[in-house]
């Protein structure tokens, strides 16, 4: 059976075991479950997750789904007769509670029971949550997930002004497409200007005048000290009320599940995998937002955030699961649209000690981002070819350009 089952049937009507498990239905959880088929995983494949949707796109969340120009019926990542078609069993709103890797069980929090030869967690993140007074009230939205994004947009419809608090790429395209739609909208970060830290002062000042130009008033070292009942967001400034409240701080690793069965963490509470997305235990894989993981061509652990890494992590996790050699090795990156301005950008993202940003006219330019004189990311507007060209630099370990 390939459609989804339901958990209110007793679980001695299903069959108990299965040659992979995949525990979570972001990008690298879909991934996983497609690609051990892909590359010949025989036997009973299930995907679990906590959510009631199928696998889903979310870069829409911020942008096309918030605006209303995308529907609901346009996020499922791949039509459903492909679970179908590649015999793959859909168990939603059906958290896991327990990892027994010693027995290579699943439990789930009705309390079914399931064994695995190959398991892969891909438990993805959680919206981080401000940590003040009121910072975790129910009527301050997080997007995160389908179910945020349908309460955003819900309440986008009504809401004559709107406080968004954070100035990562999350918040800053929440942002201008809030205000695309009508809304006055407010931005307050701790950052003196948006994304200073992880970008540099150049492309941080450009990206603070989009949103301007977006019709956003961002207020800058700004820290939230508390959030009221009415919706003032409150700093030693002044208050900042809105009809809606989005807080956009980041996110936390879903990764109490993996920690309880006894997998090795990072200091931030990230699965530790190698290139091929393999823990240290036997049988169990992990992939996505949750890792830290290897990457070959780095020669050192990553975390990454992006879209795009989790599928292609998810890839090789699938693939290491059905015994077919793959390792990570791609430069981790990413796109972003901020209103109608849209960026590009390749990092290790491990840091860098210099910047170089080139204009190239009609407000196209390129950050060129290095660490001892070698590239190690870059970051473009309207300039395709150096992203292309920066990826190869980064992989290489090549100088980065100057002039």
């Amino acid at each position: 059976m390939t459609t989804p089952v339901d958990p209110t049937v007793p679980s001695d009507t299903h069959t108990d075991s299965a040659a992979l498990i995949v525990i979570g239905g972001g990008p690298a959880g879909r991934s996983a479950a497609a690609a051990y088929r892909e590359a010949g995983g025989a036997g009973r494949v299930v995907l679990i997750t906590a959510e009631d949707t199928p696998p889903y796109r979310r870069p829409p969340l911020s942008k096309g789904f918030l605006s209303g120009e995308v529907g609901e019926e346009e996020m499922p990542q791949r039509p459903a007769t492909d679970y179908d078609d590649q015999d793959i069993e859909l168990w939603l709103s059906e958290p896991v509670s327990g990892l027994d890797t010693d027995a290579r069980r699943v439990t789930t929090a009705s309390g079914r029971e399931i064994t695995y030869d190959a398991v892969v967690l891909a438990t993805g993140c959680a919206a981080a949550v401000l940590p003040v007074d009121g910072g975790d009230h129910p009527a301050v939205a997080t997007l995160r997930s389908l179910d945020d994004g349908r309460f955003l947009r819900t309440a986008a419809g009504s809401a004559r002004r709107a406080v968004v608090i954070g100035s990562g790429f999350i918040g800053c395209e929440a942002a201008a497409t809030l205000a695309r739609r009508g809304v006055d909208v407010t931005m307050v970060t701790s950052e003196e200007l948006p994304q200073l830290q992880r970008l540099g002062r150049d492309v941080a000042e450009r990206i603070a005048g989009w949103l301007t130009t977006a019709g956003v008033a961002v207020v800058s070292s700004a820290p939230v000290r508390r959030i009221d009942p009415d919706g003032a967001v409150v700093t030693d400034d002044g208050s900042h009320r809105g009809d809606l409240v989005l807080a956009a701080l980041g996110v936390t690793p879903n990764s109490a599940l993996a920690g309880a069965a006894g997998l090795e963490l990072s200091d931030d509470g990230r699965i530790l995998v190698d290139a091929s997305m393999a823990t240290a235990v036997p049988g169990v894989f992990a992939a996505g937002d949750v890792v830290m993981a290897e990457n070959a061509t780095a020669g050192r652990r990553l975390r990454v955030e992006h879209w795009g890494e989790a599928d292609r992590m998810g890839t090789i996790a699938g693939r290491s699961a059905a015994g077919v050699a793959d390792r990570w090795t791609d430069v981790p990156g990413f796109w972003s649209t901020i209103g109608d301005r849209s960026l590009q950008y390749k990092s290790w993202g491990d840091g860098y000690d210099a910047v170089e940003v080139v204009d190239h006219g009609d407000g196209a330019f390129t950050a060129w981002y290095s660490a001892d004189g070698v590239a190690v990311g870059v970051l473009t507007h309207e300039a395709d070819d150096d992203y292309e060209k920066g990826a190869e630099l980064i992989a290489a370990g090549s100088p980065a350009p100057t002039g």
